[in-house]
């Protein structure tokens, strides 16, 4: 799995999600509503669903991003499989502007891993677009074709596609934490969900597909982490973590709590509330600069840099002319906004992030866990 893992003990390692960080897909999002009939109103109440399970019922054996094998049943009903699913994601990639140069930059820099919840066949068309190697990659597997389906067993799901697609959206209270602490139409709500998926489905055959796809997302995008470091011999220290989402709350933690760097990159709530830096940005520009410093100065020197963020800063710790130069010239007036997450402005910066993350990628996909 990791390509470089002759490095030093003291080798510092670049890990990032992939859709937000370096594009702007929700790849599980766009695949439902291209074959999923209303597919953006089910996908978005699945995802609040996901969230509440993930964040707040803490349901066990359940992490953030099983949204992506809770769909699954439903996407067979309507006629993806593999060869489909693969034809509409590479057809339909959509790179952060500087991506793929941000992408070869830190290769050069260090060792550098994607870890996303994305599919396989989604993932695997983005490495062959931006040339990064599908070694350093851990993302979902999936071989939606081995599951059988009958006829019957499809138009029920149907059914049910129809009768979820009725429920009004999920509203997650800002200090929720339990299932108590909703509405009642919300409890109703994921009472008839929990149904669904936990007593309904794993009855018919497509129901193997909630057991046996294993979403890469939550606990094990923090294990993929963990098998890095172990696999290249170095330490947590040693890693600059990139994420937006839910499903990077524990590889965040895992990283800060070790002495790592976690980065929040167009972030929403969550990843605002876990990370170390907020970045809003519509370019990658500013992860290379990050990474630039970090590969060469370390953490502090990233802290610093970010506290003194600006030209002056950029002169002082950026040592790369190609990045300051293209820093000035992409933002010649105002530099885009990069801060230190405190408790003082983490409130201010959530707001701000999720706003912001809304207009790079979209109302639909922007609003999503």
């Amino acid at each position: 799995m990791v390509a470089e893992a002759s490095q030093t003990k003291n080798q510092r390692i670049f890990v990032t999600d992939c859709e937000g960080p370096i594009s702007k897909n929700d790849n599980a999002f766009e695949l439902t509503s291209h074959f999923v009939p209303n597919g953006e109103q089910f996908f978005a109440l699945i995802s609040k669903y996901d969230d509440v399970l993930a964040d707040i019922v803490k349901k066990p054996g359940y992490k953030a991003g099983d949204t992506l094998r809770l769909i699954l049943p439903f996407l067979k009903a309507y006629g993806a499989t593999n060869g489909r699913i693969r034809e509409y994601s590479s057809k339909n990639i959509l790179l952060v502007p500087s991506a793929r140069d941000t992408l070869q930059f830190v290769r050069d820099l260090m060792p550098s891993f994607i870890v996303s919840t994305s599919y396989e066949q989604y993932i695997s068309s983005l490495c062959r677009l931006t040339g990064f190697p599908y070694d350093n990659v851990y993302c979902t597997k999936l071989n939606i074709d081995k599951y059988e389906m009958s006829k019957e067993e499809a138009n029920r799901l149907k059914e049910i596609r129809e009768e979820i697609s009725t429920m009004s959206m999920i509203n997650i209270l800002e200090n929720a934490k339990s299932a108590h602490d909703f509405s009642q139409r919300d409890q109703q709500t994921i009472h008839r969900l929990d149904e669904i998926f936990w007593e309904e489905i794993p009855k018919m055959e497509s129901g193997k597909m909630l057991k046996e796809v294993n979403p890469v997302g939550g606990h094990e995008k923090a294990k993929a982490v963990q098998d890095i470091v172990e696999k290249l011999d170095s330490h947590l220290d040693n890693v600059m973590y990139v994420g937006d989402s839910i499903t990077d709350v524990p590889p965040f933690q895992l990283v800060r709590k070790n002495g790592g760097l976690s980065i929040s990159f167009n972030g929403n709530e969550y990843a605002i509330r876990e990370a170390e830096i907020a970045v809003l940005s519509g370019n990658t520009i500013v992860t290379s600069v990050l990474a630039e410093v970090f590969s060469r100065l370390g953490k502090d020197h990233v802290i610093r840099l970010v506290e003194e963020w600006g030209p002056s800063g950029l002169k002082r710790y950026c040592a790369t002319l190609m990045l300051r130069a293209g820093m000035f010239k992409l933002y010649p007036d105002v530099f885009p906004q990069v801060e230190m997450i405190t408790d003082g402005n983490r409130e201010r910066l959530k707001k701000e992030s999720r706003a912001f993350r809304k207009t790079v990628r979209g109302e639909d996909i922007g609003k999503l866990g």
